[in-house]
């Protein structure tokens, strides 16, 4: 796992905050966040990584939709970023 593609996750995942996303979407979006924020700022176990990595995959699998295209596409990037870097874990 590089510091880069974590920071990326990030940056997907809060990138979702400016958009106009569903209330519902939006309270996992902010947790999923949060926990990718953590990832990409922490020197972590690899194990501890692995973790908080399957918690962002357990929280985006809770949003189908946003409503709103451009954090769709977001939501998507990091959904294939997170089985990406758990692939490689």
């Amino acid at each position: 796992m590089t510091d880069d593609r974590l920071r990326e996750l990030h940056e997907h995942l809060a990138a979702t905050a400016e958009r106009p996303v569903e209330r519902t979407a939006s309270r996992w979006l902010g947790e999923a966040e949060a926990v990718a924020r953590d990832l990409a700022r922490s020197d972590l176990d690899p194990a501890v990584r692995r973790e908080r990595l399957e918690q962002v995959d357990r929280l985006l699998s809770e949003v189908d939709s946003t409503g709103d295209e451009d954090a769709d596409e977001s939501v998507a990037a990091a959904r294939d970023l997170v089985d990406d870097l758990l692939d490689s874990a």
